[in-house]
């Protein structure tokens, strides 16, 4: 069973952190809210809701900045190659703080720079520190962390370089504002240039190993569920609840980006460029969630919550004084509609360690592979949903 699989995972996880199992002897992490460990708190101080309880509860039982109740995806990443949690970038720190690396993402950071969306009237972003600005402070850290060209290239070639997830909130913006879908989908390939963009210039930097997650699949996101509510009853996958085009708007963003990187590879052979499916690994837990343990109303928020569906308090949202917390986030994929739950986390990490990741992450590092070899389809329960590299689900409608 998937429950047995993902339980085979948590063990793995726990024997990496054990023993110190891995390959790489640094992880630099850029990207948005779901990587961020605490950029954002650090950057805008109390206006950060992530920086206040409920907020860190289940793992670390305090707010550390991170937009869930516990570990993020990097988070369970690091530990299953044996590294510690990725220090915040913006805490600062000297060349020991950041040996094992550092994490640049900032909650509401953009893969476009914010010039681009301000010629398009896109006004009140959530973050001006874009992915060229995370960039940036990577270069700024760099010189402290090795000191000739040699050692540099030895360094950075014992490093994982994780850029992203990156771009949702290029997307969340505009979507927000009451733009268009057919204007969003607009932006869309400038989004994957900009990713790939950074991906060469991380290359020019001496980065030898990299992974790139995709987007998340936008139509099961418990804050456009409950912002789509008067959506056709033909807009809904019957068998998930969420919303066809939406996740159409995900699967073009994903289909991009996979001709991007394979782009990338054939120009930079020497390079491991690996894409993190996590569209599919998400949905393997929406296909069939009960498997993992999370309880209905499966599409509604944990923190925040106001009851229905989706049920998003939009006057008491998470974070704020008062806001409802349910009473086990490890039964809810969701935490604050935005962002999932550790135990939603846990499971998706397990994926991209396994078979949502291609190339496979094993190519590059054995011993992580091994370790967790099986997950989560180890019983045939959710091979069907592994979607082999470059190959997308064909839109719904024409949205």
């Amino acid at each position: 069973m998937a429950a047995a699989a993902a339980a085979f995972f948590f063990f793995a996880i726990s024997l990496h952190a054990e023993l110190g199992v891995g390959c790489y002897t640094s992880i630099f992490s850029f990207g948005a809210s779901v990587v961020d460990t605490g950029n954002s708190l650090i950057h805008i101080g109390n206006s950060c809701p992530a920086g206040r309880l409920p907020y860190g509860e289940t793992f670390f039982h305090r707010p550390t900045g991170r937009f869930s109740d516990g570990r993020l995806i990097i988070d369970f990443i690091a530990q299953a190659m044996g590294l510690p949690l990725l220090k915040p970038y913006l805490g600062g720190g000297g060349a020991d703080d950041f040996r094992h690396g550092a994490n640049f993402a900032v909650a509401g950071a953009t893969a476009l720079d914010v010039d681009y969306f301000l010629s398009r009237g896109i006004e009140n972003l959530f973050s001006n520190n874009s992915l060229s600005v995370q960039l940036r402070w990577f270069e700024q850290l760099l010189p402290s962390l090795c000191s000739s060209a040699s050692h540099c290239a030895a360094f950075l070639s014992n490093a994982l370089f994780s850029v992203g997830q990156i771009g949702a909130n290029d997307y969340n913006n505009p979507f927000f504002q009451n733009r268009s879908a057919g204007e969003i989908a607009t932006f869309v390939p400038d989004v994957v240039s900009a990713i790939g963009s950074a991906i060469e210039k991380l290359i020019e930097m001496g980065a030898r190993t990299m992974v790139v997650p995709g987007s998340f699949p936008m139509g099961c996101c418990a804050s456009y569920l409950n912002m789509f509510q008067g959506e056709k009853q033909d807009s809904y996958d019957p068998q998930t609840g969420c919303i066809n085009w939406l996740n159409d708007f995900a699967i073009r963003h994903n289909r991009l980006l996979v001709a991007e990187l394979q782009r990338l590879r054939r120009r930079h052979p020497e390079v491991a460029i690996m894409y993190s499916d996590v569209y599919h690994a998400a949905m393997a837990i929406y296909a069939s969630p009960q498997d993992y343990g999370f309880e209905e109303p499966v599409l509604a928020a944990c923190c925040g919550y106001d009851g229905g569906a989706y049920g998003l308090n939009a006057t008491v949202p998470c974070g704020s004084e008062g806001n409802s917390v349910c009473s086990d986030p490890s039964k809810k994929i969701w935490w604050d509609g935005l962002h999932t739950t550790e135990a939603a986390n846990q499971i998706i990490a397990g994926g991209l360690l396994g078979p949502y990741t291609v190339p496979p992450i094993s190519q590059a590092c054995p011993d992580v592979n091994q370790e967790v070899d099986g997950f989560p389809g180890g019983d045939g329960h959710m091979a069907s949903a592994i979607k082999p590299m470059g190959t997308c689900e064909k839109s719904s409608d024409g949205r």
